[in-house]
């Protein structure tokens, strides 16, 4: 029956994309997950403070997604009209908006990480520990935002093998350098930090010397009118990245706003939830690419069909990986956290998990259909209005503040839902 069911020719192409996808989007999460689990040894006040930074990097990293995305759109739906000048160009003009805004995030990021860590409600040391940490991961975000562009050129090319070669060596030398510099040199919370950047620009320096070869003969100099392309695409999308991310920062105050050991909690289920997430994520890869050649190439019968073998393949595979976190929820607590209290609250939090991961597994897919087909702005309002069921959600959690992680989860549960229900509505429109 799953052969009858996967036996298109667009089926094979799709998880010959999508299953090296998932390995790098999978493999990327490392960088925190090695974090968590490490800082974890050292203290319930540490991991809590890591949450509270590892969310203000999610969100400048996330808000900073749109160079990958929107790179991968205009490049593969230059390639399929056949334009590989134009092609070239998108990749060179989407290096140089990724340098220009890493050097600014940076020199923001650390100089307000300490208010922005207090904001979400750092206290006493776990403050400290948030502080420390982004002001040394300030120094990465430059090369982070080069290697979101080089993905995106890497994808707009049917490239995903090599990406994920890259990712996953660095994320094993991090691991290596991270014990190193926690354990061995005794550096704490500043030698976790320190590894991860170190590793950030050695792959950055990989990255450019990969994509270098589909750059050739692109306008080397900036161009006006290729930045202002890039970003009048990346504009709906950093409108819909807001929204979400927004959505995982209330979840994160939410938390806050409880005990220490929610915090704490909180961070090793938002970890497990990015690890489960990007895995069901690698579909929307083979989506952006696929889709945006064919509507490139004009052939808009083959983009719809495309879509529908996405939605049908995210189906069986959010059944997997939802089935996987749920028969893993005995196993997961004592991985991350010696404190009886943050155990007990992870055990019910990946519980809620798996049962967000169906409908989120449906929002993802067609989240790279719609971006693939440059739906941009109705893809942005679905995200908006799903940010609003959300609040609703949310704030009673926040007021009451005595259901735990059970109802942060529980609201976001919600919002994956009205997510998925609201993106079907827009493609099924299109």
């Amino acid at each position: 029956m799953l052969r009858q069911r996967f036996d298109d020719p667009v089926d094979r192409t799709i998880w010959s994309l999508a299953i090296p996808a998932l390995g790098a989007l999978a493999i990327e999460p490392l960088y925190i997950t090695a974090d968590t689990i490490i800082i974890g040894r050292l203290g319930t006040d540490q991991l809590a403070g890591l949450a509270v930074a590892a969310q203000i990097l999610t969100i400048i990293v996330a808000l900073a997604n749109f160079l990958a995305y929107a790179t991968t759109q205009r490049l593969a739906n230059a390639r399929g009209a056949g334009d590989l000048a134009r092609a070239a160009d998108v990749g060179a003009q989407a290096l140089w908006v990724a340098g220009v805004l890493g050097i600014a995030a940076a020199v923001l990021l650390a100089a307000s990480g300490r208010h922005l860590a207090s904001w979400l409600g750092a206290r006493g040391e776990v403050l400290e520990v948030a502080d420390t940490y982004l002001v040394i991961r300030a120094v990465g975000l430059p090369v982070v935002l080069v290697a979101l562009v080089a993905h995106g050129v890497l994808r707009g090319i049917r490239d995903l093998v090599t990406p994920l070669r890259i990712v996953a060596v660095a994320a094993l030398a991090n691991v290596v350098i991270e014990v190193v510099m926690v354990f061995g040199l005794g550096w704490g919370v500043a030698g976790a930090a320190w590894s991860t950047v170190v590793t950030q620009w050695v792959a950055a320096g990989v990255y450019l010397r990969v994509i270098a070869p589909q750059l050739v003969g692109a306008t080397r100099h900036p161009n006006r009118a290729g930045i202002a392309e890039l970003l009048n695409a990346g504009g709906w999308l950093v409108v819909r990245t807001a929204a979400l991310v927004a959505a995982l920062t209330l979840a994160t105050a939410a938390a806050a706003r409880g005990s220490a050991a929610t915090l704490a909690a909180h961070q090793v289920v938002s970890v497990l939830f990015m690890v489960a997430a990007l895995s069901l994520d690698a579909l929307a890869i083979p989506a952006q690419t696929l889709v945006a050649e064919a509507v490139g190439a004009h052939d808009l019968a083959a983009a719809r069909h495309i879509a529908r073998r996405v939605l049908r393949a995210a189906r069986a595979a959010a059944l997997v990986v939802a089935g996987t976190v749920a028969l893993a929820a005995p196993l997961i607590p004592t991985a991350f956290s010696s404190d009886p209290a943050v155990r007990s609250q992870v055990a019910v939090g990946v519980l809620v998990l798996a049962v967000a991961l169906l409908p989120g597994a449906a929002a993802f897919a067609l989240d790279g259909i719609l971006i693939g087909a440059g739906e941009y702005r109705a893809l942005s309002a679905a995200m908006v209005i799903s940010l609003a069921v959300f609040v609703v959600a949310i704030v009673p959690v926040m007021v009451v503040g005595t259901w735990g992680l059970a109802g942060v989860w529980g609201a976001i549960t919600v919002w994956m839902t009205v997510r998925a229900v609201l993106t079907w509505r827009v493609w099924s429109r299109a």
